[in-house]
């Protein structure tokens, strides 16, 4: 909903359904087993499914009705059974949380060319997420639906302030509610300004954003390259959960540095201003600058945009063409609130450029400038006189650690381990222009059942197996509802799979296709009521391992250590699709040594892959799976033309050729279906891949050109 003025706003509304959203269901065990065992079925072979038959026999008639009952009482006095053991699995994690955690978003480029450029878009971007905190803090943000259906909002309570917190014993979760500056990030150094007041509403105006921003820009740029290495105190974030909580005992042991810790902790979100080349025609470095930054070394110093990060928070990463996007701790938040976010001040940057130009333009959100902005000016319209009130200080401060010796060399050892693990890590993308949802849909597929397929059967030509694919369904529409996990890999997608690459005629792999695609429809629905196999199963082992190890002698069920456990816990294609105009390009890493981590967007006509990997085969994979996708068009269109074959024209008593259906006369010669077929069908043949290259750059389309803590710095006038 647009407004211009207060007239729209119903107090509270943000909320209003939260007592009223049922709890997640516990599933009955006996389903759950069944999910299991069918999930498991294709990734096993027959003397592994049938071991694995038997242990989940063995489960249901000993131990498993008397856990279950226990979880069924542990959920009585819950808001989410799956909730407490959630964040126990994300906060035990003491691997790195860049690249193995944090997702990330590439938004669409801004498309005025005056306001695409970096710091306009950034300070558009903070603006309009600023109008998005007010609205949300004063309740008054429109709730999520799902049609008719109110969703859970709670996350949003944890998306900015939010901070992970590393400690001897795991990580820990802190928001602050009151948080009212941000802090930017340039060259690796801090910044930091007040941008809201008591109030949550704005103090400074766009204009005035790219002012402050520039200022840091200058200050930043009178570093040597030495001395941004050696003060890039951002790096700590991506160290082993365990170092980085020792060095933060470091840090928090000095009383000024303490301070500007706590300054970074408690900021609404980070603003990341990244300085280096241009990367909006350069997909695998574009995705890699916002999942884990970039590497490069100048005479043996780290120069990319790596050490210009904060991986514990909520990050707005704006490239120096202006390209921008968000990497998030996912922790307290799942992608479809981050995407909300995402998709609201992308369309709001664009509605304020409208206000630019027409005062009178609506806008997305209702925040207006604070009385104690420097440039506040009362309405003229006021029928009250408004008293003068104190202007709060907005100037930039630099936050200057005090950097000890042990600090020194963490920040070292840091900025090595995580160029190592880029240097590991392998993002690739795929821009495919053939075809998108509309073409699908045309079809009589789900687009998302129909990526899932191609992902698939793009895996299995690639290596010749079937491996445990997931995919999370959100499952908001309960209270505290996160994910549930769709195990793609079913009898009917194994069946496609083995028809598309068999000599079976193509009316037999388009019905296994759409056999496929219909299953995996009704196992997002079942997953989305939250009657999946994962959550339940996962809840059940967390209760058994909080007994052993309160002292119970009680031995862990076998299907808890039977192979096939291991199996559906390892997923070497963890896929999410979060589509959204806004968006570009969405992705994450690997969440198995020996997979990919594949983040789509389905567009009207066209598909947006993110594809990570430690170095596996990234790029053949893409380019296998867009040989799929034209294939794939290829053996639809040929059939829909076979069940829709056009009758022959003919001769009219005066001689002239008319259309059999229409009547119309037809002037010029008729195609004969070869002619056609080579006009309509740009593809190949999936495992002649020869002439893709030649093919798709004919296709190519063309560019469009789009307070006391810290050092004050100066700024210039205007």
């Amino acid at each position: 909903m647009f407004s211009n003025n207060d007239a729209d706003i119903v107090p509270g509304k943000t909320f209003a359904s939260q007592d009223k959203l049922p709890k997640l269901p516990v599933p009955p065990l006996e389903e759950t087993c069944r999910r299991y065992l069918r999930a498991l079925e294709g990734l096993q072979d027959p003397e592994e499914h049938t071991k694995t038959k038997e242990v989940v026999r063995e489960f249901l008639e000993n131990e498993g009705p008397e856990i279950q009952q226990k979880l069924m009482d542990w959920a009585r006095t819950r808001d989410s059974y799956i909730e407490e053991f959630w964040y126990e699995s994300y906060l035990s994690h003491s691997d790195p949380v860049v690249l193995a955690l944090n997702p990330f978003f590439v938004l669409e480029n801004d498309p005025t060319p005056n306001r695409g450029s970096q710091l306009p878009r950034a300070a558009s971007l903070i603006i309009a997420s600023l109008g998005f905190i007010h609205d949300l803090r004063a309740k008054i943000l429109e709730p999520d639906h799902v049609r008719s259906t109110p969703l859970d909002m709670d996350q949003y309570t944890r998306l900015f302030g939010a901070a992970r917190i590393p400690t001897d014993k795991g990580c820990r979760m802190e928001t602050s509610t009151n948080s009212h500056h941000i802090v930017v990030l340039r060259r690796g150094q801090f910044y930091w300004f007040d941008v809201l007041d008591s109030e949550n509403r704005p103090l400074l105006t766009e204009r005035e954003m790219i002012r402050h921003l520039q200022a840091i820009v200058d200050d930043a740029s009178t570093l040597s390259t030495k001395d941004v290495a050696q003060r890039a105190m951002g790096v700590l974030s991506t160290e082993n959960r365990k170092i980085w909580s020792k060095l933060r005992a470091t840090i928090s042991s000095d009383r000024h540095n303490a301070s500007c810790l706590e300054i970074v902790d408690r900021a609404l979100f980070i603003v990341c201003l990244d300085d280096g080349l241009p990367m909006k025609d350069d997909l695998p470095q574009l995705c890699s600058n916002f999942l884990c930054g970039t590497y490069g070394l100048e005479e043996g110093i780290q120069v990319g945009t790596c050490t210009n990060r904060w991986y514990d928070k909520l990050q707005i990463i704006v490239c120096s063409d202006g390209a921008a996007g968000i990497n998030f701790e996912h922790t307290g938040v799942d992608g479809h609130t981050v995407l909300r976010f995402a998709a609201d001040i992308f369309t709001e940057c664009l509605m304020l450029l409208a206000r630019s130009i027409n005062p009178a333009a609506p806008t997305l959100f209702h925040a207006q400038l604070s009385p104690h902005a420097k440039s506040y000016k009362p309405p003229r319209n006021a029928k009250t006189t408004v008293p003068e009130v104190e202007p709060i200080d907005t100037t930039p401060k630099k936050l200057e650690w005090d950097l000890t010796s042990e600090l020194r060399v963490g920040i070292r050892f840091a900025e090595t381990r995580i160029s190592d693990l880029i240097c590991q890590n392998d993002c690739q993308a795929l821009e495919f222009k053939g075809y998108g949802k509309n073409f699908i849909t045309s079809h009589g597929f789900s687009p998302d059942a129909f990526v899932q397929m191609a992902l698939q059967a793009a895996y299995f030509g690639l290596y010749g197996r079937i491996e445990c694919v997931y995919e999370p369904a959100m499952t908001k529409a309960f209270l505290h509802g996160r994910t549930e996990a769709i195990r793609s890999v079913q009898s009917e997608s194994i069946e496609f799979t083995k028809i598309f690459y068999s000599e079976a005629p193509a009316s037999a792999k388009v019905a296994a296709l759409r056999k496929a695609c219909e299953r995996h429809v009704k196992l997002t629905k079942e997953c989305s009521q939250g009657l999946g196999q994962d959550r339940h199963l996962y809840a059940l082992y967390c209760l058994l391992q909080r007994e052993r190890q309160a002292g119970g002698e009680n031995p862990l069920p076998a299907i808890f250590s039977d192979p096939g456990w291991v199996v559906l816990n390892t997923s070497i294609l963890s896929t999410s699709n979060c589509g959204n105009p806004a968006l570009r390009l969405f992705g994450f890493g690997p969440v198995a040594a020996p997979g990919f981590g594949i983040g789509y967007i389905i567009k009207d006509d066209g598909l947006s892959i993110c594809a990570s990997s430690k170095h596996l085969q990234t790029r053949r994979f893409l380019d296998t799976l867009q040989g799929f996708l034209l294939d794939i068009q290829r053996t639809v269109i040929h059939l829909h033309r076979a069940a829709n074959e056009r009758p022959s024209p003919f001769v009219d008593h005066s001689g002239v050729l008319r259309d059999a259906r229409t009547g119309r006369p037809i002037n010029g010669r008729v195609l004969d279906d070869e002619e056609e077929d080579e006009i309509a069908l740009p593809g190949y043949s999936f495992f002649g891949s020869g002439d893709v290259e030649k093919i798709l750059g004919q296709r190519k389309r063309a560019e469009q050109p789009y307070s006391h803590i810290g050092k004050v710095i100066q700024m210039a006038e205007y």
